[in-house]
């Protein structure tokens, strides 16, 4: 039998889907005095809990949560408290924070543009860009150096070569055409 929360207009029911998000579940208290409690939180007229009845998770604040153990767990003493009640109607409406994402955000204090970018960590990374584009460039210049080096080196001993006689006329030419080309 499935459980679905018991707030009035709720319809989160336990299920893969509300355990991906991130919602809990949570059964009336055994002790009578506190289920009552639970009871009026809810404002359901003719409603009986009974031992498999739960709340969900978005009925209670972030810090109502116990969350040291591998299990999500109610603080001693808490009562359900989120609830959007329409009176003239005289049903309720949940305000529900069903992804993660947003139980996060209603656990952390609210912080003045979350989107802004923090200038300490933005000039840190600008120096680091810039000390690996120095670092590149150093690279790169001295890649050119060898470069020349190595090239005035094999000149040098193309030329050895010739005045020794010691390269053909064709194999003189073709390298002439490498090192000019």
């Amino acid at each position: 039998m499935p459980d679905f929360c018991a707030a009035l207009g709720c319809s989160n029911q336990r299920n893969a889907n509300t355990k991906q998000q991130g919602i809990t579940f949570h059964r009336f208290p055994k002790d009578k005095v506190k289920r009552q409690l639970w009871k009026m939180a809810l404002k359901r007229r003719d409603f009986e809990p009974n031992d498999r009845s739960v709340v969900c998770s978005c009925h209670f604040k972030a810090e109502d949560f116990d969350r040291t153990g591998q299990t999500t767990r109610i603080r001693e003493g808490v009562i359900p408290s989120v609830f959007l009640f329409t009176r003239h109607l005289g049903k309720a409406h949940t305000a529900t924070r069903t992804s993660r994402t947003s139980q996060k955000a209603a656990e952390e204090p609210p912080q003045d543009h979350q989107y802004a970018l923090d200038p300490v960590q933005v000039k840190k990374r600008l120096n680091e860009a810039r000390e690996k584009l120095e670092e590149l460039r150093r690279d790169l210049r001295n890649a050119k150096d060898r470069e020349r080096r190595h090239k005035k080196t094999v000149k040098s001993l193309l030329e050895d070569l010739k005045h020794k006689h010691m390269l053909s006329e064709e194999l003189q030419q073709r390298l002439d055409d490498i090192l000019l080309g």
